[in-house]
């Protein structure tokens, strides 16, 4: 997240570091992992094809796993309630929520922007905390201003937004994809601290015929001041504030490649913090920051525990970013269509010995089970089957060891990356239903081969 109010990358989601990286799958909770043919020890399809024979067992898998089953719906389409706090309005139908610690953000400013009005307007009494509160509420109006010129520009790139969240140290936009030039990129980073000094500068024209001494005039400087500090800030060329997307943008206009383009960012991100924790506190100390003062020694303290605080958050953003990045780079290797399972289907009154049986035949690993019209009801699950002693597959019937199917269980066969995992997360099985998008079935899908794939996929090198 911008510190002080920026956007959000895409999930996963996002390139904003406020967001982490999406987990595999849960893994199949059952430790004796074993697949359908290897429980009956006999020659399943192979984990890698032979060289030559992809397309006729693409072929293949297709025949099988139709073979027998009725067309279903296709997968619904899941609105997705993203949550994180209390919704306050859908600008532009973008969710924007306040997080919980924004009340705590609200109060500190309240508490110290009060101490201010105090020296400068004694006589508003116990009064200077109720416009303390006004100023907080106006300050992160300004950062919700920040924030939609992020999501103008992504709804302009046709970039989907999933939310914007106020928080402790800013706002969040939550922009679901990357942009896919370094241009739009650089744009789409460049508008919230173009929109913040706008701002800046409309309060200080506000401000111009208003009194100094004044309430009014406290407030207008006050958010002028405030709103030029956020562009400055998010101007500082490191991940994860603006300046860092924008120099993102660069490198990878000069070299062709986004990661390199991110690499450098986050480095200089990392940078950032440690300048943030070493020289912000030498700068309030020597004055620099805040007039001529005597330092004392809580002075020093929150100072010191400010800059940590900023430069944790720095750092932490910086080296998310770079780990999306990496994420992102590996993740369009995860399909569904390849990882899906062959499947047979059966009768709910099937014994599991004739069911396995008839999938060893086939060179399956999976199996469906389905009504007397093809309809598919549930799927066998694999943890179910491995606990099932031999002597007993005989009479255990399949519908015993199956689990209903859900809408939630039922996805695409077009799922790939970010979208797949976001899809399977959203519902927790073990085994999914994979369709095609006309509802014809294609095969079932283990979350334990997703979540295989996606560690494999993430220990190769950049």
């Amino acid at each position: 997240m911008d510190v002080t109010g920026g956007n959000g990358q895409p999930r996963p989601d996002e390139n904003h570091p406020a967001e982490h990286p999406p987990a595999p799958p849960t893994p199949n909770p059952d430790p004796e992992h074993e697949s359908v043919h290897e429980s009956e020890h006999a020659q399943g399809r192979p984990d890698k094809p032979e060289p030559g024979d992809t397309a006729d067992r693409t072929e293949h898998d297709r025949s099988l796993a139709h073979a027998g089953i009725a067309r279903t719906d296709p997968p619904p389409e899941r609105p997705k309630e993203p949550g994180g706090g209390i919704l306050m309005g859908r600008p532009f139908g973008v969710p924007v929520y306040v997080a919980p610690s924004w009340f705590l953000v609200a109060a500190l400013i309240t508490w110290v922007f009060g101490g201010q009005l105090d020296r400068v307007l004694p006589e508003l009494g116990a009064l200077r905390y109720l416009v303390s509160l006004f100023f907080a509420v106006a300050f992160y109006a300004s950062v919700l201003v920040h924030e939609l010129a992020h999501v103008i520009a992504a709804l302009r790139f046709r970039l989907p937004v999933r939310r914007i969240q106020l928080q402790f140290f800013g706002g969040v936009s939550e922009i679901e994809k990357e942009a896919e030039t370094p241009g739009r990129e650089f744009v789409l980073a460049f508008v919230g601290p173009l929109l913040s000094l706008v701002l800046a500068g409309v309060f200080y024209l506000a401000l111009k015929p208003v009194e100094p001494g004044t309430v009014p005039g406290v407030l207008l400087a006050g958010l002028m001041i405030s709103n030029l500090i956020v562009a400055i800030f998010n101007l500082l060329p490191g991940l994860p504030l603006d300046g860092g997307r924008m120099l993102r943008a660069v490198v990878w206009k000069i070299t062709g490649r986004p990661m390199t383009g991110t690499v450098a960012a986050a480095w200089v991100g990392r940078a950032l913090a440690v300048s943030v924790l070493i020289g912000l506190p030498l700068l309030n100390q020597s004055g620099a920051l805040g007039g001529d003062r005597d330092v004392s020694g809580m002075d020093t303290v929150t100072d010191a525990l400010l800059a940590a605080i900023l430069a944790a958050i720095i750092w932490t953003g910086a080296g998310n970013s770079l780990r999306m990045a990496r994420l992102r780079e590996h993740l369009p290797d995860l399909r569904a269509r390849t990882l899906t399972r062959r499947a047979v289907p059966v009768q709910s009154d099937t014994p599991l010995s004739e069911g396995l049986r008839r999938a060893n035949a086939a060179g399956a690993r999976a199996l469906v089970v389905v009504d007397a019209d093809g309809t598919p009801l549930s799927l066998v699950r694999e943890a179910a089957i491995v606990g099932v002693p031999e002597h007993r597959r005989p009479w255990v019937p399949v519908s015993e060891l199956a689990q209903d199917l859900t809408d939630g269980m039922r996805v695409s066969a077009e799922l790939t990356g970010e979208e797949l995992l976001d899809t399977l997360r959203a519902t927790p099985a073990t085994e999914y239903l994979v369709v095609e998008n006309t509802g014809e079935i294609y095969g079932v899908l283990s979350a334990a081969d997703v979540e295989k794939a996606f560690v494999k996929a993430m220990a190769r090198p950049t």
